[in-house]
């Protein structure tokens, strides 16, 4: 089994289709959580708030 990938965005909304090609999955978008984080439910990829970015949201 390949390690679950994780990947910083700096926003709170992404888009993942999988990766694409043979391997991928319909594109959808996801919202992060209040923890800054989301869990894609097709590839389970793991997106994270980029330590930094600058949403609005965070860091008050």
């Amino acid at each position: 089994m390949q390690p679950i990938e994780t990947i910083e965005v700096e926003t709170l909304t992404v888009g993942c289709d999988g990766g694409g090609g043979a391997l991928g999955h319909p594109l959808v978008y996801l919202t992060l959580s209040a923890e800054g984080k989301v869990e894609c439910p097709y590839c389970s990829r793991h997106f994270v708030l980029k330590e930094g970015a600058k949403t609005g949201t965070h860091g008050h």
